[in-house]
């Protein structure tokens, strides 16, 4: 039987040998190895890492980089260290050596699929996940895009006046959608989570991290709307949802996971559509009705 006093000192050796606690976490030093910095809602430190510099057009409709191409990445503090997840926007001459440098740096690699269809060029979307040392998962993330893409990690440029307004009716949207939408680079967003979230890893996967149900609209003129985005679903609910949105002419143009090990299962349907913003509004809503969302 070991003597108390060597127990304790062994258990004393192994704190002090842990990372440091999720409190402690320098998130300082996690924008600064990122080169960004991140929009904070409770423990999540989210970064944008937005598509700027492609020019990408879908049925002759410039994408804006906050209806499609919004990459991100998201920390949360979990075991004294921190879980990372995000989805990185990519070409398709982009995948693999962005794929080959997050491997050789520890992180994971948990879907690559399309979430549009006729897009030129064609845009795929990354899914990453990982655990560790924050600043260095921030780093590793950094050197990959930096190296296998063209990800912008400047600041935006400052633009003369007011920013881009959405052409839209949108306390309409508000009232059809039962949600409160944002302003966003010249597209309105909607972001409206389950009732009930998934875990991964036994951490709740909340909006930050990915787990809402994600619908844009950007003005294309005339009251109507380009809508692209995700809905997030069991998988009893898949078929519903699609059954909805086709009997509004929304195209689904993906069906696929985002992780690996949640629970329950999850499935992220993508769309889209260019139609009338507040009938597409009205068969979006009706969609989530399907769903388990949480009610507003």
């Amino acid at each position: 039987m070991k003597h108390p006093l060597i127990v304790f000192t062994l258990g004393a050796a192994l704190l002090l040998s842990l990372p440091a606690r999720a409190a402690e976490i320098d998130w300082k030093k996690v924008d600064a190895a990122l080169g960004k910095t991140a929009a904070v809602s409770g423990e999540v430190h989210r970064y944008g890492l937005p598509r700027s510099d492609l020019h990408v057009t879908l049925d002759g409709i410039a994408i804006k980089p906050a209806l499609a191409l919004g990459g991100w990445v998201a920390f949360a503090p979990m075991h004294g260290q921190a879980m990372v997840m995000g989805d990185l926007v990519l070409l398709e001459t982009e995948i693999t050596p962005v794929m080959t440098k997050l491997l050789d740096s520890g992180l994971e690699i948990t879907a690559i699929h399309n979430h549009i269809l006729r897009a030129s060029p064609a845009t795929f979307y990354m899914h990453v996940a990982g655990h560790g040392d924050p600043e260095k998962m921030a780093a590793a993330i950094r050197a990959a895009l930096s190296t296998g893409s063209k990800t912008s990690f400047d600041p935006p440029a400052a633009t003369a006046g007011a920013a881009p307004t959405v052409d839209l009716d949108t306390a309409k949207l508000d009232e059809i959608m039962r949600a409160k939408g944002t302003a966003t680079g010249g597209v309105y967003q909607f972001g409206i989570p389950r009732r009930e979230p998934a875990k991964e890893s036994g951490m709740q996967v909340n909006t930050a991290l990915g787990g809402a149900n994600a619908i844009n609209f950007q003005p294309t003129g005339g009251g109507k709307a380009a809508i692209t985005g995700d809905f997030l679903v069991t998988g009893n609910e898949v078929n519903p949802l699609i059954r909805a949105l086709r009997s509004g002419d929304i195209d689904v143009t993906a069906i696929h996971s985002h992780m690996l090990d949640e629970e329950p299962r999850m499935f992220f349907i993508h769309f889209w559509a260019n139609d009338d913003a507040v009938k597409l509004a009205r068969t979006v809503r009706a969609a989530l009705d399907k769903t388990d969302v949480a009610q507003h």
